[in-house]
């Protein structure tokens, strides 16, 4: 039956008419809306990290970064972080001569530009964390050290780090800054060596870091000085650029410069780069 137009809204026609054509491209396009979606859906998030690599740090990072390849490797079955643990200074030395390494943390942004400018990391390193240095002595603190200056009385058994390396430069600055000369009855070639030597009584007091008299515990008292704070020591790491699984050292960096590596960090008593 024909519906005769006359006496029918024009608005009304073209309507139907409209209808019509979103109707047929409706039934008409099937696959193409169903593509649509089975591509939002199907989107993947890339490949999960996996294998081995080998993270050259600092000997003061020895315990955080421990704890953080522990829970990195729990959250990425299939992966395995080894660590080299040395003074950054010979960290550096090791690299540049061809050792294995993926990752390098370095305690000193000096050390870690030694890499760069040899063109030995990739990219600009990413700065994590930083550390001050702290007076650590026996527990019964027999030398009666209560400040920078008593490091330097006569008599006075005192253990730093040498100076090539980043306690060690730290050291020297507090010394130009103050004018106190220390006469060092040792000088080690990393900061968890100078504790060793607190620690086992070889030395009245050894000039080491924050958070390794945190980490030492009971078996050190620590004796802070207002003057450490003119020679902050900054955090940087970065992938070395001989790296055989860049993935996955991208990754780890990510996680210690990450909430996780901040949390971990925070906690042994290393401040915000």
């Amino acid at each position: 039956m024909r519906i005769p137009r006359k006496g029918i809204p024009t608005f009304l026609v073209v309507g139907v008419v409209l209808a019509a054509g979103l109707t047929g491209c409706a039934t008409g396009t099937p696959a193409a809306t169903g593509g649509s979606s089975s591509a939002a859906t199907g989107a993947s998030e890339g490949p999960k990290p996996s294998g081995t690599i080998t993270v050259f740090a600092a000997a003061s990072l020895k315990a955080t970064f421990t704890k953080l390849a522990g829970d990195f490797e729990a959250k990425n079955p299939g992966t395995k972080i080894a660590f080299s643990f040395a003074g950054s200074s010979d960290l550096v030395t090791q690299i540049s001569q061809g050792a294995p390494a993926d990752v390098f943390a370095s305690a000193d942004t000096k050390n870690m530009a030694k890499l760069s400018d040899a063109s030995l990391v990739e990219g600009s390193p990413r700065n994590f964390a930083t550390n001050v240095l702290t007076i650590a002595v026996p527990p019964a603190n027999p030398a009666s050290v209560g400040s920078f200056a008593d490091l330097a009385k006569p008599g006075v058994k005192v253990v730093i780090c040498a100076s090539q390396v980043p306690c060690g430069a730290a050291t020297k600055t507090v010394e130009k800054e103050t004018g106190i000369t220390l006469k060092p009855v040792s000088e080690e070639s990393s900061v968890t060596d100078v504790l060793g030597k607190v620690i086992s009584g070889e030395a009245d007091a050894g000039l080491v870091y924050v958070t390794d008299v945190k980490a030492a515990g009971d078996k050190v008292k620590e004796v802070p000085f207002a003057e450490a704070a003119k020679a902050v020591n900054i955090y940087p790491i970065a992938a070395v650029r001989t790296s055989r699984n860049k993935d996955l050292a991208a990754a780890f960096i990510a996680e210690v410069a990450g909430p996780e590596g901040k949390k971990v960090l925070g906690d042994a008593g290393f401040g915000a780069p």
